[in-house]
């Protein structure tokens, strides 16, 4: 049975060598572990780079936690080879050795030097001890528990500047390819919307850059990069390009625009005209006829086309847009005008030819059967005929008239189309 020391019941030999194989795979995995920390990309970029804010903080405490780790990883080394060189005295260890060796091994008897030594129930900067005595298992634990905090930290910036700032480079370069596509069209600070929002949205990512770089533990959120400030600049950007694109069809499409209002107005314009000199026509050759006046073409509209013509003449693309929009609808509703104006204007016209030609159908009409010589029919076509081509003509006495003849030449034609009647037998 094993005899109990302070440190628990003596260790046999199977146990010793079984305890030092165990602590010897452990110390290759801490050192593996320390080296890979110490060449690792975030560290070198943290020791190199002018830290602020959470960052800046945090990485103190890691860096003090890193000498601590290998002070204590040296600490750890010096035992175990203590350990083992004892062990190595002789291959069937004596009481007292392995009584030795059981202290070193589970007893506290590793010694810890240093003024600035963590409390081992805190995280990396607790309140400062002179020396500590601690077993190789409490360090081993305590070095575990360090190294996964530094790592922790270390790996949180890396991801950061891994994931952020090429891409805050690429949608800053797309930037200002788009502010210098705007400034082409005139969309800039001051004359446009999408201006200002481009010069926030460049001097945001200038900033947003920046405190990547210089805090990037303040962009990790639930152990991950936060990448919305990112993304909500490109979607910003997104916006701008669309706008700006608008703008470029304005550009692209301006003279085109421009030419077809050109020959709306002008139609317009040729229509009332029409217009005008029509109502005179009907005022001098319809009697007693309503004719509603026609106005002039509208000198505001023709005042726009001027400003877009000479928006488009500066570059002034950004103004064009809206205004060859308000012109367009504003041209093509006057055309429309113009042309009812014309109708309404002509309607009497309308009505006397349309009276004409029915006279002159029903003429047409006798003489296939037979009645130009009816003298009934001959009378009421001369009236119809000379109310219709007089000068001002009465278009109520003219309809009046034509109607008349209308009735005359269907009770003429009824008659004839019913064929001779047959007297005999009647007595007469």
């Amino acid at each position: 049975m094993a005899v109990a020391g302070p440190s628990g019941p003596v260790l046999s030999r199977e146990e010793v060598d079984r305890a030092l194989a165990r602590l010897g795979e452990e110390h290759e995995a801490i050192e593996s572990s320390l080296f890979a920390l110490q060449d690792h990309s975030g560290r070198r970029l943290l020791e190199g780079a002018e830290l602020t804010g959470a960052t800046k903080d945090r990485w103190a405490e890691t860096e003090q936690a890193i000498t601590l780790l290998w002070a204590h990883f040296e600490a750890y080394t010096d035992a175990l080879t203590t350990a083992r060189a004892l062990r190595r005295r002789r291959r069937w260890p004596t009481q007292t050795e392995l009584n030795e060796l059981t202290e070193l091994l589970r007893g506290s008897g590793v010694t810890v030097a240093g003024g600035t030594v963590p409390d081992a129930a805190r995280t990396l900067t607790g309140p400062a001890r002179l020396s500590e005595r601690l077993s190789l298992e409490q360090l081993l634990a305590r070095m575990n528990d360090w190294y996964s905090q530094a790592m922790e930290m270390v790996a949180a910036a890396d991801a950061v500047w891994s994931a952020l700032p090429a891409r805050i480079d690429l949608l800053a370069a797309e930037a200002q390819r788009v502010r210098s596509l705007a400034h082409s069209v005139g969309v800039r600070p001051g004359a446009h919307p999408a201006g200002d929002d481009l010069e926030e949205l460049l001097h945001g990512l200038n900033d947003l850059r920046s405190q990547v770089v210089s805090d990037p533990l303040s962009f990790v959120t639930g152990g991950r990069p936060d990448t919305s400030r990112y993304d909500r600049s490109g979607m910003a950007l997104e916006d701008i390009r669309r706008e700006v694109e608008a703008v470029l069809h304005v550009r692209d499409d301006a003279d085109h625009r421009l030419m077809r209002l050109r020959d709306v107005l002008s139609r317009a314009d040729r229509t009332l005209t029409e217009a005008r000199s029509a109502r005179g026509e009907v005022l001098a050759k319809i009697a007693a006829s309503e004719v509603p006046a026609v106005s002039g073409a509208p000198a505001a509209l023709n005042e726009q086309l001027a400003a877009a013509a000479e928006y488009r003449r500066t570059g002034q693309w950004h103004r064009l847009s809206p205004l060859l929009d308000s012109i367009e609808e504003s041209a093509d509703e006057e055309l429309l005008r113009a042309r009812d104006s014309l109708t309404a204007v002509t309607a009497p016209l309308a009505v006397r030819a349309e009276l004409r030609g029915r006279l002159d159908a029903y003429r047409a009409k006798v003489s296939r059967h037979g009645l130009a010589e009816d003298l009934l029919l001959v009378v009421r076509s001369d009236q119809a005929r000379r109310l219709l081509w007089s000068a001002p003509c009465d278009l109520g006495a003219a309809e009046h008239a034509v109607l008349r003849y209308q009735q005359a030449v269907a009770e003429a034609v009824v008659p004839r189309q019913a064929g001779p009647v047959d007297h005999k037998g009647d007595g007469r």
